[in-house]
């Protein structure tokens, strides 16, 4: 008897347990952000689901580098079609949605212009009215970016203060995606958060962007499988964390009681040049401009220069700030280059 009901009371805690487990739904989780944020989640008790689009292939792999792939339920949707994302409101009526899916890459922005807008503007339109005809009482999390600053800046850094003016058409798409964010906060009563994040690097950032460029080709050339690495313009300058870091400013941001729109950085900024010789001092190469070509082909159309946050009054609401800086951040990327590589060459 007394197993008996141990039995039944443990089906019933499991049972109390699923019920009571709140769920996620997280767009881009294929790319950069969205495998750390799915390992918090899932660390936390989430049921997190990840949306992939149907006819695509799938790339598991940096879902697998944080070692989640096998946990995450994943469904199917499309940005740029707003059936798909209403059925998928509907039918999971998530706790939490996080949009983490963009065209995210500045440069091939100019070229495809069109499909940048598609996914960065008009899908955080579709899923922003899937939420509000269909789940209104789920948090929305959408992923803005330091590039809707461009060149405006108070005082040398960017704030909560700092207009807008994007020098591309990635930061244009960005600005329309949050300020619809904001309308269906004051319109609708939607519990909807903008993260303005600045840049954030890990070992799983895309190959395209120049900061896993540089720790790719430094590894490389550590090993002896290049010689050279072409770069655009070295001076611009960037506010680099690190994403692990930075998914955990996401996720308090839909724990607040009121929703809002925060800065996340680290307060400091770094060249292009800075990280470059970051990176190939700690592989201990110090003559870095021997392997170091420029080229025009990476010269964006109209350069933003410098992008400095002041995250202070994040920080100060959240309780949030980065662990991991910069020098940090830099050999932990070469470090996950050079050991892949090496692992290639066996």
């Amino acid at each position: 008897m007394i197993l008996q009901n141990y039995l039944v009371y443990k089906n019933l805690l499991c049972y109390s347990l699923l019920i009571m487990a709140k769920t996620a739904l997280v767009t881009g989780i294929l790319g950069q952000d969205g495998p750390y944020l799915a390992k918090l989640l899932l660390d936390k008790g989430y049921k997190v689901y990840g949306v992939t689009r149907r006819y695509s292939n799938p790339n598991f792999e940096n879902l697998e580098y944080v070692g989640v792939h096998g946990k995450i339920q994943y469904v199917e949707g499309d940005m740029t079609d707003e059936s798909s994302l209403m059925n998928l409101i509907k039918s999971l009526r998530p706790d939490e949605v996080y949009n983490l899916a963009a065209q995210s890459f500045v440069g091939s922005s100019w070229d495809l212009a069109k499909m940048t807008t598609e996914v960065n503007s008009l899908g955080v339109l579709y899923l922003l009215n899937a939420i509000k005809y269909f789940s209104p009482t789920t948090r929305f999390y959408q992923a803005s970016t330091s590039e809707m600053f461009g060149t405006s800046h108070i005082n040398g850094v960017q704030d909560d203060n700092t207009p807008f003016y994007p020098r591309s058409p990635y930061g244009v798409s960005k600005v329309y995606a949050y300020w619809m964010t904001v309308n269906f906060r004051e319109s609708f009563g939607l519990f909807t958060a903008n993260g303005i994040l600045f840049n954030h690097e890990s070992p799983i950032r895309g190959i395209q962007f120049v900061t896993r460029k540089i720790t790719d080709g430094v590894a490389r050339i550590k090993l002896g499988l290049a010689e050279e690495i072409r770069l655009g313009n070295l001076d611009a300058r960037r506010d680099w964390g690190f994403a692990g870091d930075y998914v955990e400013a996401m996720y308090l941001m839909l724990q607040q009681e009121q929703p809002g729109d925060y800065i996340v950085g680290t307060g400091e900024s770094h060249s292009v040049k800075e990280f470059v010789e970051a990176a190939f001092r700690h592989v201990g190469i110090t003559n870095w401009q021997d392997y170091v070509k420029q080229d025009p082909r990476f010269m964006r159309p109209a350069e933003v220069p410098d992008l400095k946050s002041n995250p202070k009054e994040t920080m100060d609401k959240l309780g949030w700030k980065p662990k991991v800086n910069f020098d940090e951040l830099v050999a932990m990327m070469v470090d996950a280059d050079v050991k892949r590589l090496e692992a290639l060459k066996k």
